[in-house]
């Protein structure tokens, strides 16, 4: 039986926020959710999240997840080390048979396969304790780990306990553990606070527990953990050039890849290609052949095949094949794109459901609308949808048209085959099949002048 305990209690002072550290962001999840989302495919027994620092909010924003099982929470209060941290799982694992796998809320770059991986050494060996570790270039700080051929570790050296032959060596410590957790219940006890720090350390249960093994992760990206801005950067630039590369290799083809960001939800079709500064946000699917940017934001939007967007920002819309979005166009919450669709130039679309082939060019505001197949929406047309108070619905049929500079009141529907006369203000239905025009009287007025 497998149990994963992650250490989610610290205040993050140098993050100088008022979000907890574990619940930042870091490519459209936050910290710790990217720690329990690395060993899923685990499939643990028990999960327990040890909180502390605005435990209230961290239980709340996790309410719900944890995967195959339920999430457990543990509070570890006041937060007194590591070891007290994990002291605080004598009771709710008490009687457990199996092993504990430690994992850190702040570090959140550990592929799955390492995870795997340790688990599979630590079980093989029969250890009462592995530990992941990594060689740095500069291991300063960093606890160094003297292990032997085999991976037997003899110890575990503060850095600044370590003497000028010690600190050469550049095995460091990564803090993550997999424990036979009845060995380490029986020692937890017995951990000291005689350290510079006055705190209870989960190091030094690795002295009190034989045999103790380690497993150096090959690439140390894999252990950076977060304390500040500056390292949250750093991390979610690990993590974009992750995700670019994989989608690179399936056949993606980015401009500039460095320019572009990318979630962990993005999906991409066949021969995509992604110009320049280009975004994708939350869950956003786009299908072959698509043409994205230069300068666009996808969030949280479904793209068919072959569509082409440009300059342009898509949240939570659904775009069908063939489509070509832009320049400078917003498609808002709620946007429906039917296939051959031309949203053009200053254009704004929220809610509304626009039929295929249709066509709205240029400098628009379509809003809680329906829309036919192969309507023409002239150039500053508005559906005027809100009274003050509630929205209304605009329909046009298919075929329909309406001139430049057009207000269509709602609620208000155009059958088909409508044409609305330029600079018209249209307050009525207006049947199949008619012309309608909503236009005050132009007066002239010759040989006139100011003030006459």
């Amino acid at each position: 039986m497998l149990a994963v305990a992650v250490l989610a209690a610290g205040k993050g002072t140098r993050m100088k926020s008022a979000l907890p550290k574990v619940l930042q962001p870091l490519a459209g999840a936050t910290l710790v959710e990217r720690v329990l989302a690395s060993c899923q495919n685990l499939q643990p027994q028990r999960q327990l999240l040890i909180v502390g620092h605005q435990a209230e909010r961290v239980e709340q924003a996790l309410a719900g997840g944890g995967g195959s099982c339920p999430l457990e929470f543990v509070l570890q209060q006041p937060q007194n080390g590591t070891g007290h941290a994990v002291q605080q799982l004598l009771e709710p694992l008490a009687g457990f048979e199996g092993e504990l796998l430690v994992l850190n809320g702040d570090v959140p770059l550990l592929r799955e396969q390492t995870i795997t991986d340790l688990l599979e050494q630590h079980r093989s060996s029969g250890a009462a304790v592995t530990l992941l570790t990594a060689r740095l270039a500069d291991p300063t700080g960093y606890g160094r780990v003297f292990a032997d051929a085999s991976g037997a570790v003899s110890a575990i050296v503060e850095h600044r306990d370590c003497s000028e032959a010690q600190r050469a060596n550049d095995l460091i410590n990564a803090g993550i553990y997999c424990f036979n957790w009845k060995q380490l219940a029986a020692v937890l006890p017995q951990l000291s606070t005689d350290n510079d720090q006055g705190e209870l350390y989960l190091t030094d249960t690795v002295a009190m527990l034989r045999p103790a093994m380690h497993l150096e992760v090959p690439d140390a990206d894999e252990i950076n953990g977060i304390n500040d801005r500056l390292q949250l950067a750093q991390c979610e630039a690990v993590i974009q050039e992750r995700l670019r590369r994989h989608w690179m290799a399936e056949g993606v083809t980015f401009v500039d890849p460095a320019s572009c960001t990318l979630s962990d939800g993005t999906r991409f079709g066949r021969d995509v290609v992604v110009e320049p500064q280009c975004h994708f946000r939350g869950t956003a699917e786009i299908g072959d052949g698509c043409r994205i940017g230069p300068g666009t934001l996808i969030d949280n939007s479904r793209l068919g095949e072959r569509v082409e967007v440009l300059y342009s920002v898509v949240r939570e819309a659904v775009v069908a094949a063939d489509c070509a979005i832009g320049p400078y166009a917003q498609l808002r919450p709620g946007a429906q794109l039917a296939q051959g669709c031309r949203v053009g130039n200053f254009v704004e679309i929220k809610q509304a459901r626009i039929g295929a082939g249709s066509k709205v060019n240029h400098l628009s505001y379509i809003g809680d609308a329906d829309l036919g197949e192969n309507v023409n929406v002239g150039a500053g047309t508005i559906t005027a949808n809100y009274d003050g108070v509630n929205k209304h619905r605009t329909v046009i049929g298919a075929g329909s048209k309406t001139g430049a500079n057009s207000v269509l009141v709602a609620p208000i529907q155009l059958g088909a085959n409508v044409t609305v006369g330029a600079g018209s203000t249209l307050t009525k239905d207006v049947p199949a099949g008619a012309l309608a025009l909503g236009r005050a009287k132009q007066l002239v007025k010759e040989n006139w002048q100011a003030g006459s």
